[in-house]
């Protein structure tokens, strides 16, 4: 392949020599001393070519044979400068591309108008929020990141020049081409933004070229249809309009385009475009504002310029303005005669070509085209769309949420209580933002088209009249100001009828200055603007909604006196999970595939139908996927809202929190004994047992009772203990058509104090005690334990798939099924608990008997692992939780906490990987589930399984080792060391 060549004296030697020969690239040498590769290529052009660079012409991967021999021939015949590539995709762009420059003598300088990204010409690509929706942003760091991730997609496309960014203000919210290209309205805020968007092109080795010289924002004709007039003076542009300009030049700009602004203040020929006054390129751009980079026109061929100056003409005038580049040249042949004629008429002068065509070379240079290399299209698409790139998108848009009211009585993530609908204006299909929000809640769902008429809007609000909160997201906007974004007085009116009987929560996602022309929606509790509608915003809202983070922004334009520019409502501090990418935290996600195969692993092997696994780290949750069905059966598939039975692990999320409230209260003490808190023990060898030992499986307890065998009688339920349907005396459901006599409850009490403790004080793990502390719950709170743990932790918590008997508030076919019970229950187990013992107390058991989905039990989790904090609120002093996750028995080869498991001493061995530190803690659950929070790593790790369907013989889980392989996959792709080993270990039970 020939590459494009830096040219030196030798060169051009060889070239006279050989003159009659004229190669594509000019072979590679060492400039002499002092000489750069644009004074060497500079000094062999003929003033043909010379003229040639100052051409940039318009370049598109979506057309055909036609348009490419079009553009070759203006390559090999007027040997043009450069090329702005135009709408089409990224694989055809770099092909055309690298075709391009092997043709050209001179590496062409590649451009894109990519103001939020090449996304916004290429398909395939990552689309980026536009800058009015960045202009609410307040960490200008992102700004930078923003830039930069620009700059290294663009570089990786070949082009080295980005038409951006826009640093217009704009002042006038009619303005019909600007709007929300603009960072808004405030010159200073324009002007920090395009510094962080500019600084972060350029690191990348990308031109930036901040537009419109001297500034668009204050028009209302759109000069791609006319030429608009501005009729500021020169103070009034000094103050507001050029100030951007000039602080990003003092900063190290690279490149401006003019625009076609017709100013008769500062120079009255009449209909003369900016673009061809020296007064404004020269006078004011050039001396006085000491700008000496590169001059690019705004497009030739716009109407601005064009509907008044003829090709070529246009062209020469640009030129003599002080304009380096012309872009979007209508007819080069023809210009390049016109600028040759005003060359021999002096209209221009040799210098100035020469001025203009060094300074092309310079910034070629600058590019790096003095060491060109082709594309490689290898990866391409992949290597434009990266997890880094995704996560930032997400990072921009959910700090972009403006808040600009919010009188809502309680906030969305602590009304699980509430009945919730959502109402979707101009579109009929389902929404990312209800898929998303149905991670955190139930709702109900409505749409209405964006003008309803006042019959729906009636049918609607009478609909709605039951519900205690209404969302109404503003969807399928416009961009168009004429169409004021499509936010229309009667979906103003439909949000204005709801609030008069409900609290509402209003969600625009447009331009804020669409609110300005209608009547306002003064009657919503609280208002956000996303600033634009895509899938990832409406995650984004869904998410702050939730109060899993975002929010913040200031409004970069007023809509009125009150909701001015900068104002805008802090974001609760208040967190709940949030979601994130791996890259965040440094993690490759390719290396999390890991997990994937671990967990596809045991589905093949039939360890379990189906699995939710969930990590998250400080507070954000990285890796959350759904694997299999529900059964082998493959009927309903695992989703992140599959609520699963825990088993084992409702000791910590129910018994051991609710001891922890209690104990905070002053109604129970853990260093207390057993007798303190329930009389009936008082004459059995029990009386002394203290409720620390037994909850750390220290207190010569049995491992467990077989309940249920003492009431089968002939392999089947016992009439005398059991009914098929409930009747008084019965009312207790242990499963589907099965009631236990009430009074049981109290005879498993009094077998268990029947039963002898060992002789021998040593850790072994027992459910006994949690029956204890169910009772212990009831009588100190008058509550049983679910309402209690229900009342304290999940309803405040928003944890609304956990709790006791899912049945009573969820579908059946969300919960998972455990066992085929053919010893006890003869029948399928789903939905009701599958430890018999708890099933014959109800359910409701202090050892077994909550469900939950992956992200309720997370979220249980990190408050456990924040000591006792979640979503801005305390659940249990932090000392408490301390207390309670440390090991008080180490010395006595028993690993536990008071309540919670805890890693084991030795290495390779228990229920975490040897990474997990050894303040980690959590829990196990027979049904095949994990929950394990790491406070010195800040990590959370969920696995849920019914790996006892449909039999609980199964042990693959165990034996395969899944839990601890996935959990060892993430701990190693954070570069986490082992933990010290020490002697003491003890066996893991679930």
């Amino acid at each position: 392949m020939r590459q494009p060549l830096i040219v030196t004296f030798f060169v051009a030697c060889v070239a006279l020599l050989y003159s009659f020969s004229t190669p594509r690239h000019l072979a590679n040498a060492t400039p002499g001393p002092k000489k750069t590769w644009a004074d060497s290529v500079f000094h062999t052009l003929t003033l043909e070519q010379k003229i040639g660079q100052l051409f940039m012409v318009a370049a598109y991967s979506n057309m055909g044979n036609d348009h490419v021999a079009e553009i070759e021939k203006l390559i090999t015949q007027q040997e043009i400068g450069g090329l702005i590539f135009m709408q089409g995709g990224p694989l055809r762009e770099a092909e055309l591309c690298n075709r391009y420059q092997r043709m050209s003598n001179i590496p062409l300088l590649i451009a894109m108008d990519a103001e939020w990204g090449p996304g916004m010409r290429l398909d395939s690509i990552i689309v980026y929020p536009r800058q009015m929706t960045l202009g609410a942003i307040q960490d200008n760091h992102l700004l930078y990141n923003f830039g930069r991730e620009v700059g290294r997609q663009l570089k990786r496309l070949g082009i080295h020049v980005d038409f951006a960014p826009v640093v217009d203000v704009n002042n006038n919210p009619q303005n019909p081409v600007i709007g929300n290209r603009s960072f808004g309205e405030s010159r200073d805020e324009v002007a920090e933004r395009g510094l962080a968007y500019m600084r972060g092109l350029q690191d990348e080795g990308v031109l930036a070229c901040a537009k419109h010289f001297p500034g668009h924002g204050d028009t209302d004709v759109d000069s791609h249809e006319d030429l608009p007039v501005i009729r500021h003076n020169k103070a009034r542009l000094d103050s507001l309009e050029l100030y951007p300009f000039k602080y990003l030049i003092d900063k190290g700009l690279k490149s401006m385009m003019i625009a076609h602004l017709y100013m008769p203040e500062i120079d009255s020929t009449a209909l003369q475009p900016s673009t061809l006054s020296e007064k404004i390129v020269t006078g004011i751009l050039r001396e006085e504002m000491g700008f000496d980079g590169l001059v690019f026109t705004d497009a030739m061929t716009m109407k601005g310029i064009a509907k008044y100056f003829e090709p070529g003409d246009m062209d020469v005038k640009a030129l003599q303005a002080g304009n380096d580049m012309l872009l979007f040249p209508a007819d080069v042949p023809v210009a390049i005669e016109k600028i040759k004629m005003a060359l021999d008429s002096g209209m221009l002068s040799l210098k100035q070509i020469d001025d203009h065509c060094m300074r092309i070379l310079k910034a070629k240079e600058w590019a790096g085209l003095n060491h060109y290399r082709p594309i490689k299209k290898r990866n391409l698409v992949a290597d434009l769309n990266t997890t880094y790139g995704k996560e930032l998108e997400r990072q921009l848009v959910s700090a972009a949420i403006t808040t600009i009211k919010n009188n809502l009585k309680t906030p969305l993530w602590t009304a699980d209580t509430l009945k919730v609908a959502t109402v979707s204006v101009g579109t009929n299909t389902t929404t990312a933002f209800n898929k998303t929000i149905e991670k955190y809640l139930s709702a109900d769902h409505f749409e209405v088209e964006y003008k309803p008429s006042f019959p729906t809007i009636k049918r609607l609000v009478e609909d709605l009249s039951g519900y205690d909160l209404v969302i109404v997201n503003w969807l399928k906007t416009s961009n168009k100001a004429s169409r004021n974004y499509n936010l229309t007085e009667q979906a103003s009116l439909l949000v204005n009828q709801l609030g008069a009987q409900q609290q509402v929560i209003l969600n625009v996602f447009a331009n804020p200055y669409g609110l300005a022309a209608i009547p306002f929606p003064s009657q919503a509790a609280q208002i956000n603007i996303a600033y634009q509608d895509n899938d990832i915003t409406q995650e984004a809202v869904a998410d702050f909604l939730a109060g899993s983070g975002g929010g913040g922004g200031k409004l970069p334009v007023s809509i009125s006196p009150k909701y001015h520019q900068g104002f805008g409502l802090d974001a609760p501090n208040a967190m709940r999970l949030g979601y994130t990418l791996p890259e965040s935290f440094g993690i490759d996600s390719d290396v999390l595939r890991k997990i994937d195969s671990i967990a596809i692993e045991g589905i093949r092997e039939q360890a379990y139908p189906g699995c939710r696994v969930l990590f998250a780290k400080d507070g954000r949750i990285f890796y959350d996927k759904s694997f299999g069905y529900q059964t082998y059966e493959k009927k309903v598939p695992v989703d992140e809202n599959t609520v699963y039975d825990l088993a084992s692990i409702t000791k910590i999320v129910a018994s051991t929190a609710a001891l922890m409230k209690m104990q905070d209260e002053g109604l129970v003490n853990v260093d207390y004994n057993l007798c303190d808190y329930l009389d009936v023990c008082d004459t059995s060898e029990y009386f002394n047992m203290n409720l620390r030992e037994m909850l750390s499986h220290f207190a010569r307890l049995k491992s467990w009772i077989p309940f249920y065998t003492e009431t089968i009688a002939d392999g089947a339920p016992n009439p005398r203990y059991y009914r098929s349907a409930p009747e008084e005396g019965f009312t207790v459901q242990v499963a589907d058509d099965l009631y236990i006599m009430d009074a049981y409850r109290d005879s498993m009490l009094n077998t268990i104090y029947n039963t002898p403790l060992s002789s021998e004080l040593k850790y072994k793990y027992s459910d006994l005690g949690y029956y204890f502390v169910e009772r212990i719950v009831k009588q100190k709170t008058g509550k049983s334990i679910d309402a209690y743990v229900a009342e304290h932790f999940y309803e405040p918590m928003g944890l609304t798939s956990m709790g006791y008997l899912p049945l009573q508030h969820l579908p059946l076919e969300r919960i998972a099924p455990t066992e085929y019970d053919m010893t006890f229950r003869k029948q399928l187990i789903h939905g009701h608990v599958h430890d018999p013992g708890a099933a014959m107390t109800g359910g409701v058991g202090g050892h077994a008997g909550v469900f939950s989905t992956a992200y309720d039990l997370a979220a249980m989790m990190q408050m456990f692992m924040d000591r006792g904090y979640y979503s801005g609120t305390r659940y249990i002093n932090p000392e408490t939780v301390d207390y309670f996750t440390d090991c008080h028995y180490c010395d006595e080869d028993n690993r536990r906490g008071i309540g919670f498991d805890k890693p084991t001493s030795v290495l390779n061995s228990g229920p975490t990987c040897n990474q997990a530190s050894a303040e980690s803690f959590g829990h196990s659950g027979f049904t095949g589930t994990l929950a394990w929070a790491d406070p010195v790593n800040g990590i959370v790790y969920v696995f849920l399984s019914n790996r006892v369907y449909p039999n609980a013989e199964n042990r693959k889980l165990l034996n395969m080792d899944i839990r601890t392989r996935i959990q060892e996959v993430v701990y190693e792709a954070l570069n986490i060391p082992d933990r010290p080993a020490v002697e003491h270990v003890s066996k893991n039970h679930e």
